[in-house]
């Protein structure tokens, strides 16, 4: 097993999910770069309650990056391309909502004031 951190753009939207035995869990895809500027495809599954929650409020093309187990797979385009994909069972998560909540936590601030030197709208 290949225990990874892996970041990217959601590419479509989390779904939820329930197994045969009722277990419920998220599916994803993550779209990241790989070193040589290549996309790559990362399908990735949640059984952590927390990291379901959070990738259920992200949105196509948001940013996340993820830890967890990672598998190495090949996938065929309709081309018939070879290329890279990796599966992901995710553990972890941070994106810059979560930042934003751990700093709020950590400074004491409800979740929902704006940051130290954050704009806010008054509605006025």
């Amino acid at each position: 097993m290949i225990d990874g951190l892996v970041s990217g753009r959601l590419y479509g939207e989390a779904q939820i999910r329930t197994g045969q035995n009722g277990t419920r869990f998220v599916k994803c895809k993550v779209r990241a770069t790989a070193g040589d500027g290549d996309t790559l495809f990362v399908n990735v599954i949640a059984f952590d309650d927390t990291v379901q929650a959070a990738l259920l409020e992200l949105s196509d093309a948001d940013s996340v990056a993820l830890t967890g187990a990672l598998t190495p797979k090949v996938w065929t385009d309709r081309n018939g391309l070879v290329k890279p994909a990796l599966d992901m069972v995710a553990h972890g998560l941070l994106t810059s909502y979560e930042l934003r909540r751990k700093r709020n936590t950590l400074s004491g601030n409800p979740p929902n004031d704006p940051l130290p030197g954050e704009d806010v709208d008054d509605g006025g």
